[in-house]
């Protein structure tokens, strides 16, 4: 009766495992869409954290001259003014130029097809809105659902953004906290190397997000300007692609060059020559000099683990994943050089 009942809590012990584990996947499965907010938030606020480390220059004893709390807040004001002063530069020009572009799309439809028919590549010339009907189920043949779902995706994303920033802010106030609770789950013998391994998780994040942003606003400058003196229509609006596609690996500058080489074909075919040898220019200049002095010298990924992870992030959770999947390598990487260096220190 003993080995039964001794057998039967075992059996239950199991079952019950099982079932919370279960239980534990399928809601984090769920809820990845908010965790995926939460990882972006706290992956900024480690970008950020060395930022304010040095607004706050702690003085003598420890002590800090400036509130963290207002070294934060300094962050976001300098952030949200660079971004107006940005905008009240470009967005004028960005938005005539978008404008003039959504008029003239009819006409560059009607230029590309005739190109097509002329190379044989086409047999028949359809009209816009021939291709918008004939278009796969789902996108555009709608035009009512299509325009919801841009609506929708565009609420979605202010949200996402809202909530990141909010969440970033209080990350920022509350990181000793959070991080020496978690790290009472750690043992005693491990807890200087999760706080060695966590503090080189910082820099090797900071140091990927500036390394992020100068690299888009190198690109998208250049751009803008050698767009501008070839001639290039709507230049405003191809370099702001160009620079958003910077932050996504490897795709990103092949969408941006392609965009560009399609706006400048229909203007004419030399012109499309011109643009392609810039942006071949400036690839060059980013796989060469940009990227290999600021992103592998700082952050200091194998170009291996970087391939994978961009595989394995694209993967699970698309194009955030792509972008996210260089700060992830890097986080996972500080982990086990740190561990792996001293492995009794996981007993």
């Amino acid at each position: 009766m003993t080995a039964d009942r001794e057998f039967s809590h075992r059996l239950l012990q199991t079952v019950t495992a099982v079932a919370a584990a279960i239980t534990l996947v399928a809601a984090v499965y769920a809820a990845r869409g908010a965790l995926m907010l939460v990882y972006i938030s706290a992956l900024i606020s480690m970008g950020f954290s060395p930022v304010v480390s040095l607004i706050q220059h702690p003085g003598h004893g420890g002590r800090t001259r400036v509130p963290r709390t207002l070294a934060i807040l300094a962050i976001y004001v300098v952030i949200v003014s660079a971004v107006v002063l940005l905008g009240l530069m470009v967005v004028p020009a960005l938005v005539a130029q978008a404008e003039s572009l959504w008029a003239n799309v009819p006409m560059m439809f009607d230029e590309l097809q005739r190109f097509l028919i002329r190379h044989h590549l086409m047999v028949r010339r359809i009209t816009l809105q021939e291709a918008v009907q004939s278009a796969p189920a789902g996108t555009g043949g709608n035009a009512m659902s299509t325009v919801l779902l841009a609506v929708s995706g565009v609420l979605g994303g202010a949200f996402g953004v809202v909530t990141v920033l909010i969440l970033s802010f209080y990350f920022l106030i509350e990181a000793e906290s959070l991080f020496t609770y978690v790290v009472r789950f750690v043992p005693d013998g491990s807890r200087a190397r999760v706080n060695a391994a966590a503090r080189g998780s910082v820099r090797k994040v900071s140091a990927w997000l500036g390394a992020q942003v100068l690299l888009a606003g190198v690109m998208g400058t250049v751009a803008a300007i050698g767009l501008g003196l070839l001639g290039e229509p709507y230049f405003f609006v191809v370099a702001l692609i160009a620079a958003v596609g910077e932050t996504i690996p490897m795709v990103g500058p092949i969408i941006g060059g392609v965009v560009a080489v399609g706006v400048a074909s229909t203007t004419s075919p030399k012109l499309a020559v011109e643009v392609g040898l810039l942006f071949l220019a400036l690839h060059q200049l980013e796989a060469n000099v940009l990227v290999p002095k600021i992103m592998e010298k700082r952050v200091g990924v194998s170009p291996v683990a970087v391939i994978i992870a961009l595989l394995v992030g694209g993967e699970i959770f698309g194009l955030v994943g792509a972008i996210l999947a260089v700060p992830t390598a890097a986080i996972l990487a500080v982990f086990i050089e740190e561990f792996s260096s001293h492995p009794d220190a996981l007993a």
